[in-house]
């Protein structure tokens, strides 16, 4: 099933490595739930990979989340990250959906990229293609909203908004 004529709505793979342009300037995390297998390099001290499952672990520190871009999961990785309260996740920019409502009502802070994000394979390589829809860092928290403020990633950040 395709959401129009070039998106699907569950894509072929649910590995998105995050580049290094996007991670090197938020600074180091103690977490990351959602760690490729294999990876190129890590973008946490301690990571998850799918077969450790990193939703039934402790989460503890400053998280790095880059979830699989599956819709029918996203919501329960959101869901455990505003729980958890301390970190900055990477989102498609999906703001009509249910599970962004979380994002909407939780969030202390938002840095939508102003382009098109291509992901990395596991060899550290640029994929081709872009991911397909608009990317946005979600912060958990005000540590992490200032670091967004801060981070120099080119971008609309936004924060302090009301829910109507």
């Amino acid at each position: 099933m395709t959401l129009g004529s070039h998106q699907r709505c569950v894509g072929k793979s649910q590995q998105h490595l995050t580049p290094r342009w996007i991670l090197d300037p938020l600074g180091e995390f103690e977490l990351d739930p959602c760690a490729a297998s294999p990876r190129p390099w890590s973008c946490a001290d301690v990571n998850y990979t799918e077969e450790d499952d990193g939703l039934s672990q402790v989460w503890s520190g400053r998280v790095w989340l880059n979830p699989p871009f599956n819709r029918y999961v996203v919501g329960d990785w959101m869901d455990r990250f505003f729980d958890h309260g301390r970190g900055i996740a990477l989102l498609h920019a999906r703001t009509e959906t249910n599970w962004f409502r979380l994002v909407w009502k939780c969030a202390s802070a938002l840095l939508f990229l102003d382009k098109r994000v291509k992901f990395c394979r596991s060899d550290g390589s640029m994929q081709e293609a872009n991911s397909g829809a608009p990317v946005v860092l979600v912060a958990a928290d005000d540590l992490n909203a200032a670091c967004l403020r801060r981070c120099g990633l080119s971008g609309a950040f936004v924060e302090g908004w009301s829910m109507q």
